[in-house]
């Protein structure tokens, strides 16, 4: 059979080994910085998206008609307009969904602190 001191060494192994393997509730240093890039940059191309969407429009409109700077500015400036819209409704989404992942954590950073006040 088994020494006793040979099973509790790979029980003790097991626990180690299972600890590593359980997977982490931090993020890391990198993940929130290519997070916040990603954001970053989905607010840059919605801004640009707009400006040539509204660019294309206006060009367009004033080459059929023969009048190219009037529906050329007008629609350049409607979709930096739209493109700012969306930016904003963007960032509103972002922040709410930081907002509800900050509530969702502080519930449980409240009762740890209690237990160790109360020395549990």
């Amino acid at each position: 059979m088994t020494d006793p001191d040979q099973s509790a060494r790979l029980a003790r192994l097991e626990a180690r080994i299972n600890a590593l393997k359980s997977p982490k509730g931090e993020k890391s240093h990198t993940d929130e910085h290519y997070s916040q890039a990603h954001l970053a940059w989905r607010m840059v191309i919605e801004l640009v998206a707009g400006l040539l969407i509204g660019f294309g429009i206006g060009y367009g409109l004033d080459y059929l008609l023969g009048t190219l700077p009037l529906f050329l500015v007008l629609f350049t400036l409607l979709g930096l307009i739209a493109g700012i819209k969306t930016m904003i409704r963007s960032a509103n989404e972002i922040q709410a969904k930081q907002m509800a992942d900050t509530a969702n954590a502080q519930p449980a950073q409240t009762g740890r602190d209690e237990r160790a006040r109360n020395g549990d």
